[in-house]
């Protein structure tokens, strides 16, 4: 089996993925820093794993950390290592740590933020508005960015101070360009912040998950410091990074099939297509990090080996032809059925799938709505990745906004 190497640089990543897909259900992969994984690129066969009990998450199984071959500033160590949380523990310890957060982001819950994601939304809008008419934005900074980051906040209670230092140093936990010399101090850096923020909350308790988690703990449930404080990051971290490359990736898709934008701005297609239809054909997530075989396991006509590092590429199972048909590689906001795994399956399924999706249902047509003109202020080619191998991540999104709704012709 030849072994595929992800590019650090990322790219070309719709390349990358064929050539995963190309390779087999179970592909073999060199991980940036000269890691070696296997990677499962199909549909079928991820939502198999992702539902095996001899797939696990307990980093200790792995041959490779038993060896000492994984250097503690391997600047993917925080997607390996993150430290004991809901993202790092099977079982009776995860379904306990899971079932806090889960209560949190059920479907009604997130339902009442709608009111303040739309305030948020608006209020970014206003902003947009604002800026010198005729010349590019940013749109990811400006906007895809700023939203997230307050919703998710605003849940967990992190107060917009510490904004500016957390997208400092989740920067440098994503990149795979992180120098290994900065890791470490990069790792425990986080891990001072959210001890901080934990403290806060600890002596000054509010109505947010954190609040609700230091008090789940004192209640007997059992949660440890270093629990609250790794699940605290994990939700920041993977609530915001989702939902910013959701609403880059749509507006992408819509500028590049101005034919199907046509139709959503006329209300033809309808935006839960569109937002299904992005998280499968461009999804957030290009590759999750990480599980490991406890034994030997059959995958397709491959066996994943007992002790070895398996990561799920979605970019490469979201255009599987098996699962998906002969057009899989084509954008189709009409597409049905549409059962995607975007925010993956089994028990560590996305908790905030629903929230993801709340926010960009409710920012992108309020988008639109404003700026029913909005297109790419350069070619789609032009369009860079950043150095993260986990997700689909644009460095930014110029666009020209064109007049707002009832502003001009």
């Amino acid at each position: 089996m030849t072994r595929i190497a992800l590019d650090p640089f990322v790219r070309d990543l719709d390349g990358e993925s064929a050539a995963l897909r190309a390779a087999g259900p179970l592909a073999e992969v060199e991980l940036p820093g000269g890691v070696h994984v296997y990677a499962v690129t199909r549909h079928a066969e991820a939502r198999a794993l992702l539902t095996d009990s001899r797939v696990v998450k307990d980093i200790n199984v792995w041959n490779a950390w038993q060896r000492g071959e994984i250097p503690m500033d391997w600047p993917l160590i925080g997607l390996a290592n993150p430290g004991r949380s809901m993202l790092t523990v099977d079982g009776a310890d995860h379904r306990r740590l899971r079932t806090l957060v889960a209560q949190a982001l059920t479907v009604k819950r997130v339902e009442r933020l709608r009111e303040g994601v739309e305030a948020l939304t608006n209020a970014s809008l206003e902003k947009l508005a604002a800026l010198p008419a005729g010349e590019p934005v940013d749109l990811k900074a400006e906007f895809a960015y700023p939203l997230p980051m307050n919703v998710i906040s605003e849940l967990m209670g992190v107060d917009a101070a510490d904004h500016p230092r957390l997208k400092e140093l989740f920067e440098k936990f994503f990149s795979t360009q992180t120098p290994p010399e900065e890791v470490p101090q990069m790792m425990a850096d986080l891990g001072t912040l959210f001890t901080k923020i934990v403290d806060s909350k600890r002596a000054n308790p509010g109505d947010d998950l954190t609040s609700a988690l230091i008090a789940a703990s004192e209640d007997g449930d059992h949660l440890s410091d270093e629990e609250i404080v790794n699940t605290l990051q994990l939700i920041i971290a993977a609530g915001h990074e989702t939902t910013i490359s959701l609403i880059v990736n749509v507006v992408e898709a819509l500028a590049t099939h101005p034919e199907q934008r046509k139709k959503v701005l006329n209300g033809e297609i309808g935006w839960d297509g569109v937002i299904e239809e992005t998280l499968r054909w461009n999804t957030p997530t290009s590759h999750v990090l990480i599980r490991f075989a406890t034994e030997d396991i059959e995958v397709g006509d491959r066996v994943l080996p007992k002790g070895e590092g398996l990561i799920v590429s979605f970019g490469a199972l979201g255009r599987d032809e098996e699962q998906y048909g002969p057009t899989a590689g084509e954008f189709d906001a009409t597409r049905t059925p549409n059962r995607h795994i975007a925010f993956g399956h089994g028990p560590h399924v996305c908790p905030g799938a629903a929230l993801s999706r709340l926010e960009a249902g409710i920012a992108l047509p309020a988008l639109y709505e404003r700026f029913p003109e909005l297109d790419l202020a350069v070619p789609a080619s032009e369009l860079r990745n950043k150095p993260i191998v986990t997700q689909n991540d644009l460095h930014e999104l110029p666009v020209e906004l064109g007049c707002p709704f009832g502003h001009g012709s």
